[in-house]
């Protein structure tokens, strides 16, 4: 019962757009409006108790309380650093953010990118906060995507400092403090500071975004390269790449031509030029150090541009930790590209092709439901399964290929968090199966270790991986399929959130997208009395009809939700008996009737006193909305009345849970 009720809950607050961007989840229920407004009305400045300024907040070996890295720091606010802090100065850019004694190296250069696209930067970083007077109360608050739903993290502006100088992340002119306090912020979501040292640049895209990374060997790199980083950059995808190296020695070393390896850098531009009557490919690539830069060919100042006309040297700057290379350059000393596809609600143009996506939340647990690969044949069948369907072939001319594209990523959840009891990263890896005949059209469908021990995967992820997520992009034909995620070993505990990015073509509507389409058709109409669908009464009909689980409808759900509608009116019009285009409380009883709900005195009653206006008539929208009410309620009575029997048993919590569900 509790799992349903859970269920519904979720699917709710998604369709209430709780956990979206617009309207991110509280992170420890610390709310920066009110939290600000009291400080200003008090005249204090705020106090973070729940990432104070002391030691543990900092780390717990190499930043730890005994660690000489540590010994000297003090938390000061910016005004107590410089005379006069700015938030933002002139819009953010990539300059402002340098890196400090921190290996996080791979966030700067997710941060960097982040900076390009408008769009997204105001999606991590809220406006109306500042230094100025009137809202400067020592507060500031920030928005990541962290496993499926966006947080709003409240931090105090006390920043980690030594010999005046700011310990971690700092812009270049120093009186800009934006890149420092989301870092802080970010540090608070992971734990401490230290636990974000070490990562990949896609982890911070993700958190930036909630979109989907992929990563490219560019040593075996596809032949349209250029053109996939152009097309990205052009729809603002947000890339990184890297030199690899072969030992801890080489960590941070520096080559002859100033690139650094094991660092992380961010691709920030890919263009043409004409050089000396041909095409020349150069991308532009940024050190978040910001120094150290690319000596070689197109470089800062090299002489090949020189040959290069004066409207076509973009950004040629000296010692900004930008630079220019040639894509045979770049692709003959760098090693990985790691791109960040955005999701539909992050684009803010139709000219991109936009994803449909899915999110399922799990956990393995020892015992019960962390069986391991497939080399643990005895057990693999216990790890969580999840359903999904493919429908629409790629439309993609000139492919031969045949099938549906999907990415699926599996992220496990929190485990930076953990570090400071010990724990890292588990290795982890998914494995896809069709699913059997039989269970065609069935929504929860868990096979048994039989099935498992006899019939081979039909896909699975390149590899099992220490990584925070793994990700694999596939081209599948049109069925259904089972996605098994799973710890490389058995019986480890971890939480995990599973998303497959689609590209078909199926629009999705989310509950205020629904409500302004109904109210549009509703309006034309001069035969029924409406003052238009209110957003609950939208949320109700997502709930309903949302199969998916992610708090919009697509369009086959949305065609069966508009089928039910013209359902509806016709009773509603058949039942207006004097054409006044409403219905009386007795009319409507007649109508709930037609519309296959037989109850009793007391419920009618409860309906007509919550659904009826005050002389007693019920217009249209809400007749739809107590119907599409009713509709859950049965729906969710018969999923947990399993023996048909026409009664269950719940107790207080669960009637309370329940309640908030529907």
């Amino acid at each position: 019962m509790a799992g349903v009720a859970s269920t519904l809950a979720k699917k709710r607050a998604l369709a209430a757009g709780f956990g979206t961007n617009a309207n991110a989840s509280k992170y420890l229920n610390q709310d920066f409006e009110s939290l600000r407004s009291e400080c200003l009305g008090r005249g204090s400045l705020f106090t973070d108790s729940t990432f104070p300024a002391e030691p543990a907040s900092l780390g717990f070996n190499e930043l730890g309380p005994r660690s000489s890295k540590t010994r000297g720091v003090q938390w000061k606010r910016p005004g107590e650093l410089v005379s006069s802090p700015e938030f933002i100065v002139g819009g953010a850019s990539r300059t402002d953010i340098c890196q400090g004694g921190l290996g996080d190296c791979w966030l700067l250069a997710a941060i960097a990118s982040l900076t390009l696209n408008e769009d997204v930067m105001a999606r991590v970083v809220p406006a109306g906060q500042g230094f100025g007077r009137g809202e400067y109360a020592g507060i500031f608050h920030f928005q990541f995507w962290q496993f499926g739903e966006w947080v709003d993290v409240v931090i105090d502006d006390r920043l980690p400092a030594k010999d005046g100088e700011l310990l971690f992340v700092h812009s270049a002119q120093g009186s800009e403090f934006w890149s420092a306090l989301l870092e802080k912020a970010y540090a608070k979501v992971n734990g401490c500071y230290e636990a974000l040292s070490g990562g990949s640049t896609t982890e911070g895209f993700e958190d930036f975004t909630g979109g989907i990374a992929e990563n490219y060997d560019l040593k075996k790199a596809p032949s349209n390269l250029f053109q996939i980083i152009r097309k990205a950059l052009a729809s603002g995808a947000l890339l990184g790449c890297s030199i690899d190296i072969t030992s801890q020695a080489d960590s941070e070393a520096i080559t002859n031509q100033k690139l650094v390896k094991g660092h992380a850098y961010s691709l920030t531009g890919a263009i043409e030029v004409n050089y000396r009557g041909r095409k020349e490919k150069l991308v532009r690539v940024r050190n978040p150090w910001g120094t150290v830069e690319w000596t070689g060919a197109w470089s800062d100042n090299s002489s090949e541009w020189n040959s290069v006309d004066v409207s076509e040297r973009d950004n040629v700057k000296a010692d900004d930790g930008e630079f220019w290379m040639s894509f045979s350059d770049f692709t003959r000393h760098y090693h990985r590209l790691e791109l960040c596809t955005l999701t539909p609600d992050t684009l803010t143009t139709d000219d991109v092709k936009h994803w449909s996506v899915s999110n399922y939340d799990g956990a393995w647990r020892k015992g019960s439901t962390a069986g391991g690969c497939r080399n643990n044949p005895y057990t693999f069948w216990m790890n969580p399964q999840f359903k999904i369907k493919l429908e629409e072939e790629d439309d993609d001319p000139g492919d031969d290929e045949v099938g549906c594209s999907f990415v699926v990523g599996l992220i496990q959840k929190n485990r930076r968090r953990m570090r400071k009891a010990g724990e890292d990263m588990h290795t982890i890896g998914f494995a896809i199966y069709e699913v059997p005949e039989q269970f065609h059209g069935q929504r929860e469908v868990h096979l048994d270790k039989n099935y498992f021990l006899s019939h081979a995967q039909t896909a699975r992820s390149e590899t099992f991986i220490n990584l925070r997520e793994v990700s694999t992009r596939f081209k599948l034909p049109p069925g259904e399929y089972l996605i098994v995620p799973s710890t490389f070993e058995a019986n480890l505990n971890g939480d995990f959130c599973l998303r497959v990015f689609s590209e078909k073509q199926d629009m999705e509507i989310s509950a205020s997208e629904l409500r302004s389409i109904f109210n549009k058709i509703v309006a034309k109409r001069t035969d029924i009395k409406t003052d238009g669908f209110s957003l609950d009464t939208a949320r109700i009909m997502v709930n309903l009809m949302d199969d998916s689980g992610n708090g919009k409808l697509g369009l086959v759900e949305f065609a069966t939700l508009w089928k039910k509608i013209q359902k509806y009116l016709s009773i509603y019009k058949s039942n207006d008996m004097d054409g006044s285009g409403c219905m009386s409380t007795p009319e409507m009883r007649m109508a709930l009737n037609k519309a296959g709900f037989s109850l009793n005195n007391t419920l009618h009653q409860v309906l007509a006193a919550r659904y009826g206006e005050a002389d007693m008539t019920i217009d249209f929208d809400n007749f739809v909305a107590c119907v599409m009410r009713l509709e859950m309620m049965f729906k969710v009575f018969k999923k947990l009345d399993m023996d048909d029997t026409g009664f269950i048993e719940l107790d207080f919590f669960q009637v309370r849970t329940l309640n908030c569900s529907l």
